[in-house]
C-alpha cells in the first residue's frame, strides 16, 4: 500500500465498469459526477456532510464524491430514532445533511490535511458515537483483508448495512482488490433469492443470526459455494457452528475502531474443528497483556493491545493513541490463532476467584440440555458476585439439577452457576448479540 491513500488515488485506480452489480456502470459513474457538482462548493475548508441514505448506489456514490472533493462524512443509521439522533446532534454541527436535518454549524472536528469517514458504533456504552477513520486507514485494513487471503479478486456479497464497517469494508475490499460488489437486503436472500451463484472469489460476511436463517432456509448449499463466509459481529454459539461445520465458514474478531477484522479463522482451519478467531491479519499487531502492561505468554488470559496502521484516530471529541485497547479478555495459543473469552467489563469476581462468562456458557452448552444460554454476575454479599445462568431449556425434563449434575467435574466448582433461571428465550439484537440491560431486567 502507499504511503499516501487518497480517495482521488483510489479512485483512479479502476473504473467502475463491473464494480456494482446489478447497476449499469456508466450511471454509477454519472452519480458520482452528479453528487460532486453538489458539493463542489465548499463553504469551509474541511465541510462536514452528515450522510443518512439507504439506497445503496447513492450512499456509495455520495461517499466517493465526498471524498473525491475534500469533505468529511459523517455516517449515519437510517434506522435512528429520537434517542439516537439526540446523541448525534450533540457530537457533530454539519454544514450540510443529505437524508437527516441536523443543527446546522460546522465541523467540530480538529483540522485535518485528509479526508475522514465518521463511523457510527454502539461499542459497549450503548451510545452512539463517531469513530473517525481516513480513507488511508480504511485502504490499509482492506488491503490487508486481500494479502491474508491472497489470490484477489475478493468480490462482495453485501447483505450487512454500508452505514456499517463491516458492510463498508466490504465495498473497499472489491474496489481495492479489482473483484465486484453485490448489496442486497438480506430478507431477499432469506427468501431465496439469491442474485448469483458465487464462485472462489466471492466473499460473504454475516453475523450468526442471519447464518442461522439461511441454514434454516435450507441455503447451505448455496454458501458452500462462497471462498468464506465471513462470520462475525457477535460471538456464534457452539450449536450453530456444528450446524456449519462442513461450510467455509471464517470466524473473525474486528470492530469499528480497527476497520473491521483485525484476526480472522481461514475455512479450512474451520473445517478442522478450530473455534478460535484465527490468526492476526498482516496489518494489525496483537499483544496480550497483564493489568501492568506487559506481555503475556501464549495460553496466558489478558487484555488486547491492538496496534495497526488501519486503527481509527478517535472519537469525535477523543483520541485513542497509539493502540487500542478494547474490552476485550483474550489469548493467543502455541499455533498463534487469537482466542476471545469475554469482555473485561462482564468478567464476575466470586470470592477472590475470575470467571469469565465465555468459558462457563462454553459448558453449559456441551451438556446439550439448553438451545441458549447467558452467565451474568448478580450481587452477593458473601461472594461479592454470584454466578447465575440463565438458559432456554430444550425439553421439561431439563431442571437447574440435571444441569448441575452434567457440569460436575466439567469446571471448577467456583465457575458453577449458583442460580439457574430457565426463560422461554434470551434477548438478543439483530446481529445476535445479548441484549445485557434486558437480561438485567429479567433479573431483578
Amino acid at each position: 500500500m502507499a504511503a499516501a491513500v487518497t480517495p482521488a488515488a483510489l479512485w483512479a485506480a479502476r473504473r467502475p465498469t463491473d464494480w456494482l452489480l446489478g447497476y449499469p456502470p456508466e450511471q454509477f459513474a454519472a452519480l458520482v459526477q452528479q453528487q460532486r457538482r453538489q458539493l463542489a462548493q465548499r463553504p469551509t475548508a474541511q465541510p462536514l456532510l452528515l450522510l443518512c441514505e439507504s439506497e445503496p448506489s447513492l450512499f456509495l456514490a455520495t461517499c466517493w464524491a465526498a471524498g473525491l472533493e475534500g469533505w468529511d462524512v459523517a455516517i449515519a443509521n437510517p434506522a435512528w430514532q429520537a434517542r439516537e439522533w439526540q446523541q448525534a446532534s450533540a457530537q457533530l454541527r454539519p454544514d450540510r445533511c443529505q437524508g437527516k436535518v441536523l443543527k446546522p454549524g460546522g465541523s467540530s472536528l480538529p483540522p485535518s490535511p485528509v479526508s475522514r469517514l465518521l463511523i457510527p458504533t454502539g461499542g459497549t456504552s450503548g451510545r452512539v458515537r463517531f469513530v473517525i477513520h481516513t480513507w488511508q486507514t480504511l485502504a490499509i485494513a482492506a488491503q490487508g483483508f486481500i494479502d491474508y487471503f491472497g489470490s484477489p479478486p475478493a468480490s462482495a456479497y453485501c447483505v450487512l448495512p454500508l452505514h456499517h464497517v463491516s458492510g463498508l469494508m466490504q465495498a473497499l475490499r472489491s474496489w481495492i482488490s479489482g473483484g465486484q460488489l453485490i448489496v442486497q437486503p438480506f430478507r431477499e436472500l432469506q427468501l431465496g433469492k439469491p442474485l448469483i451463484s458465487p464462485t472462489s472469489a466471492w466473499f460473504i460476511s454475516l453475523v450468526p443470526t442471519q447464518l442461522q436463517r439461511l441454514l434454516a432456509a435450507a441455503q447451505a448449499g448455496w454458501l458452500a459455494q462462497f471462498r468464506a463466509i465471513l462470520l462475525g459481529g457477535a460471538p456464534a454459539w457452539p450449536q450453530l457452528l456444528q450446524q456449519a461445520a462442513s461450510l467455509p465458514v471464517a470466524l473473525t474478531y474486528g470492530m469499528t475502531e480497527t476497520a473491521a477484522q483485525i484476526a480472522t479463522l481461514k475455512p479450512a482451519a474451520f473445517r478442522t474443528g478450530s473455534r478460535s478467531s484465527g490468526q492476526v491479519l498482516p496489518h494489525a499487531q496483537v499483544d496480550i497483556q497483564n493489568e501492568q502492561g506487559e506481555s503475556l505468554a501464549a495460553g496466558q488470559i489478558g487484555q488486547l493491545a491492538i496496534c495497526s496502521a488501519a486503527l481509527a484516530g478517535g472519537y469525535v471529541g477523543q483520541p485513542i493513541g497509539r493502540c487500542f485497547y478494547p474490552d476485550d479478555l483474550g489469548y493467543f495459543d502455541r499455533q498463534g490463532e487469537l482466542h476471545i473469552v469475554g469482555r473485561r467489563s462482564q468478567k464476575i469476581i466470586t470470592g477472590g476467584e475470575n470467571v469469565f462468562p465465555a468459558e462457563v456458557e462454553a459448558a453449559i452448552w456441551a451438556t446439550q440440555q439448553v438451545s441458549d444460554v447467558c452467565v451474568v454476575g448478580l450481587p452477593d454479599p458473601d461472594w461479592g458476585q454470584r454466578v447465575t445462568a440463565l438458559y432456554v431449556p430444550i425439553s421439561a425434563t431439563v431442571t437447574p439439577s440435571t444441569l448441575a449434575a452434567a457440569l460436575s467435574g466439567q469446571i471448577s466448582r467456583y465457575k458453577q452457576p449458583k442460580r439457574w433461571q430457565a426463560v422461554a428465550a434470551l434477548p438478543r439484537n439483530a446481529q445476535g448479540k445479548i441484549d445485557r440491560q434486558q437480561i438485567e431486567k429479567m433479573l431483578s
